[in-house]
């Protein structure tokens, strides 16, 4: 694992309101990442073409596209907030409690 593509990752690590993802949502390229994952992690395993890991997170329902529901409550609340990764073309969000 590179440190440097982590460190340049951990640099990427944004935060967004939900109307700022919208767009990408409509383009299908949102990747819920569930709470106890680290997002970091996600975003190295993606890029460095870890298809094992990843396939294991979504077997295991940790990453997911968002559901309906998922769309249907953050469209109720646009102001909730998410932490982002953005690794192309995904944009990798997880929930901010």
């Amino acid at each position: 694992m590179s440190s440097d593509l982590r460190a340049e990752l951990t640099e990427s690590v944004d935060e967004a309101e939900w109307e700022w993802l919208i767009p990408h949502v409509q383009r299908d390229a949102v990747i819920v990442v569930a709470l106890g994952l680290d997002l970091l992690d996600v975003g190295e395993a993606i890029v460095n073409d870890n298809t094992s890991s990843v396939q294991q997170w979504i077997d295991e329902q940790l990453i997911a596209k968002p559901t309906t529901a998922q769309i249907g409550e953050w469209n109720s609340d646009r102001t909730k907030r998410f932490h982002t990764l953005i690794v192309q073309p995904y944009v990798l969000v997880q929930e901010i409690n």
